[in-house]
């Protein structure tokens, strides 16, 4: 592998604006003093019985560091407002050095370079370069070709380029180099996250162009010619579900509860057109739990009334917590409610997460895969390098 084609140089990739607030902190700062603080703080690991709970810098700080490191920690945590913890900036302190952003002066101590200064102002040119040498235009592309995605199944791809263009690959690092990629892209706007599935949003499609232009604009229209489609048959299919026979209803509610893990389903009342109840076990770490699902079949707001219904279900079959699924949204006084904390523990599931649950498990939906196939630009210019060297 030539050093040319090397990318995702750091594998702790951290968020810009980590590294924004640290470059600050670190300016007329020793190396040594910032070297011996992440020593100190890594050393400290603690046992299976007594591990180190690191996620509050306010107690740990003063407990475990001493002099000038637990001034440094205390600045890191007080200059970010309490954003950045010093137990994880280490991934960042790399990331300056191997980009030149702090430099030592005559005195020792860190001054911030021109590209410091540059990364501080958001310099474009500046931000493409570190970009394109950690693998984040590629990374774009990958997720130009999706309409959504979890990271697993962003991971093959992901796997081929760095094997490719990385030292790394160790299934554990891929996925770590990954997620913290991910967090970058999400925080900066280029992509959208919602739970655990990503979406590569206009502005980072526009970010994508400026590193290739090729087909990029087809696989836009491909991409969001899927998106619409999709869109369009998850709508068709609340419908359905809303005008359904209703004991083919409760078969496919049973039928989604299985495939989620539930055990010893019953339907246990007739609910006529407006939805069904059921009673089931789900398993929740060693132990499996009684809980009643509530289906409501509205399209429009369900609200706190239905909320205590399931409630007084709970009760009344003595199980321990309940599940309440509606086709259409739930009003804020019920989102409110069911977070009220000496109450029984209610789960509320909309429509769009009911339709996401029904789409991952395949009820009522099928999946097709569409393959896009992209020209290896990188392997079609080394082979036209070898045959010009060939024939000189």
């Amino acid at each position: 592998m030539s050093k040319q084609t090397l990318k995702v140089r750091t594998p702790q990739f951290p968020l810009y604006s980590e590294v924004r607030h640290l470059l600050q902190v670190f300016e007329g700062i020793s190396q040594s003093t910032i070297k011996k603080m992440l020593k100190t703080i890594e050393g400290q690991t603690g046992t299976p019985r007594h591990p180190v709970d690191w996620t509050d810098p306010e107690s740990w700080v003063q407990k475990r560091l001493s002099g000038k490191s637990a001034v440094l920690a205390q600045r890191i945590w007080q200059e970010s407002n309490n954003e950045v913890n010093p137990r994880h900036v280490y991934g960042s302190y790399l990331f300056i050095n191997n980009n030149g952003l702090l430099a030592d002066n005559v005195f020792k101590v860190y001054q911030i370079t021109p590209r410091g200064q540059a990364f501080l102002d958001n310099d474009p040119k500046l931000l493409a370069e570190i970009d394109d040498n950690e693998g984040i235009p590629h990374l774009l592309r990958i997720l130009a070709g999706k309409t959504t995605a979890r990271r697993r199944d962003l991971l093959p791809e992901w796997s081929d380029f760095l094997r490719e263009h990385s030292h790394f690959g160790t299934q554990a690092t891929i996925r770590d180099t990954l997620r913290r990629r991910l967090n970058n892209l999400a925080e900066r706007g280029y992509v959208s996250r919602e739970g655990v599935t990503y979406l590569i949003t206009k502005k980072g499609l526009d970010y994508a162009e400026l590193f290739t232009q090729a087909d990029l604009d087809q696989k836009r229209d491909v991409v969001r010619a899927i998106k619409v489609f999709n869109q369009e048959q998850m709508q068709k299919l609340s419908s359905l579900l809303a005008f359904m026979n209703q004991r083919d209803f409760e078969f496919l509610v049973q039928e989604l509860l299985e495939s989620m893990g539930y055990e010893d389903i019953k339907i246990t009342k007739e609910s006529g057109s407006k939805g069904v109840e059921v009673t089931a076990f789900i398993q929740s770490g060693i132990s499996t739990l009684p809980e009643v699902i509530h289906v409501r079949r509205y399209q429009t707001s369900t609200g706190r009334p239905e909320l205590e219904q399931l409630r007084e279900a709970i009760a009344r079959h003595n199980c321990l917590r309940g599940t309440l699924i509606t086709l259409g949204r739930f009003t804020r006084e019920c989102k409110e409610a069911a977070l009220v904390a000496d109450a029984l523990p209610v789960k509320l599931i909309d429509s769009n997460h009911l339709l996401l649950l029904l789409s991952e498990n395949m009820i009522g939906v099928t999946r097709q895969s569409v393959s896009l196939y992209h020209i290896d630009d990188e392997y079609f210019s080394s082979s036209n390098d070898t045959s010009t060297t060939s024939e000189n």
